[in-house]
């Protein structure tokens, strides 16, 4: 999503609005997953495992529902979206977001971003510092050797303030103060969630500042559009209008090149399905383990789909509108098969994928990236959308 800066008078501390790749170690593909009945009605998780009190602050659970019967579920706790019901080809609901049936299972998930809303700084900082105005600010490494989406304790493991604007929208609003997790300045944040007419999720971050801070937001949904539980995501149909990619070193972090994505599996300009290339001897895939990449997009202005995936079972389609120059695809690749979601199945290796919208990674530390530079007297805005509809 791009940055589009504002300016405005600081009559007080500013307030940052809120709307990838969760990576340690990579799993074994398994054969024993547990499946979701294709026959059984997909539903939301209870609220009773989301009501508890976490750092002095109530945690609770929200139902968003359209015209449509469309319902996507949310908690305060990381303003994380755990579940989205939307219809298949056949009209029945189908769950496309993994997730848990309580808070305690995001807080002891060998992966803690699955739905969250992550910052301070979504993806990666090589080495775990960054320099602004001639200043070294030195964060936590909790992806070593690097920081990962925000840190030890990013904005995915707070709870949020919220406001529930309507039976189709709610915000989460969330105070980062200064020198929180390294960081500079107090960040003050706003995420809203839009269920729409049209059955898309609309994500609307919005940030100020007090003192020169980097930002980079965004939305870590797993998605499976068969339903999750169903199996892997690898014959998924993707396209994307990325013509260029960063490539990674053996850290994950971009060597600060941009490279063109034709005549390599990394070539989603024309439809493709997510297993077709993804064992191909490639130095890339190895770095990843799979796909882990940011992808430059071509146009980024909400008016076109930068991306579009498509449930191979399901019929579902997900179109990703963004103003965002870049998008992080995650295969799944360190999805252990260690947590039970909701529904019953484990989440076993590359059963979902991720399309993180974002500035690139490590952009601090590469001034030939876009900046991810926040001042006093401006607002961080943008804007993603993830469109479903049935064929």
């Amino acid at each position: 999503m791009k940055m589009i800066f504002k300016s405005h008078l600081l009559l007080f501390l500013p307030v940052c609005i809120l709307s990838l790749a969760a990576c340690n170690q990579p799993a074994k593909q398994s054969s024993t997953s547990t499946m979701t009945d294709s026959t059984t009605q997909a539903t939301l998780p209870a609220a009773k495992g989301f009501e508890q009190t976490i750092d002095g602050k109530q945690a609770h659970y929200y139902i968003l529902k359209n015209k449509n019967g469309v319902q996507a579920s949310f908690t305060n706790y990381g303003a994380h979206l755990v579940g989205l019901l939307v219809p298949d080809k056949a009209g029945k609901l189908t769950d496309v977001v993994v997730g848990f049936d309580s808070i305690a299972g995001y807080k002891t998930s060998l992966s803690a971003y699955y739905g969250a809303t992550i910052g301070r700084y979504g993806n990666r900082i090589a080495k775990g510092h960054f320099v602004l105005d001639g200043r070294r600010y030195d964060l936590f490494i909790n992806n070593k050797p690097n920081t990962l989406h925000g840190g030890q304790k990013g904005f995915n493991d707070v709870v949020w303030d919220t406001k529930q604007v309507s039976d189709t929208a709610i915000t989460f609003s969330y105070l980062s103060k200064d020198g929180e997790e390294g960081y500079p300045g107090n960040l003050d944040c706003k995420v809203t969630f839009e269920l729409t007419k049209d059955n898309a999720i609309k994500i609307s971050y919005e940030a100020t500042t007090d003192k020169n801070t980097i930002v980079n937001l965004t939305n870590h949904s797993y998605f499976n559009l068969n339903g999750a539980g169903s199996g892997t995501i690898l014959d998924h149909i993707v396209q994307m209008d990325a013509s260029n990619y960063t490539p990674i070193d053996a850290t994950s972090i971009p060597t600060g090149k941009i490279e063109p994505v034709a005549g390599t599996p990394f070539d989603f300009t024309k439809p493709a399905t997510i297993g077709s290339r993804i064992n191909d001897n490639n130095e890339q895939l190895k770095n990843g383990t799979g796909y882990d990449h940011n992808f430059v997009l071509d146009k980024h202005d909400l008016t076109t789909p930068i991306a579009t995936a498509t449930g191979d079972k399901s019929g579902i389609e997900m179109q990703v509108f963004t103003t965002e120059p870049g998008l992080q695809f995650y295969s799944g690749n360190f999805m252990k098969g260690g947590n039970t979601m909701h529904g019953g199945a484990k989440d076993e290796l590359r059963t979902a994928f991720a399309m993180e919208t974002q500035h690139y990674p490590d952009s601090p530390n590469k001034p030939q990236f876009p900046s991810t530079e926040l001042k006093p007297g401006e607002t961080y805005k943008t804007v993603t959308i993830y469109k479903f509809s049935a064929k």
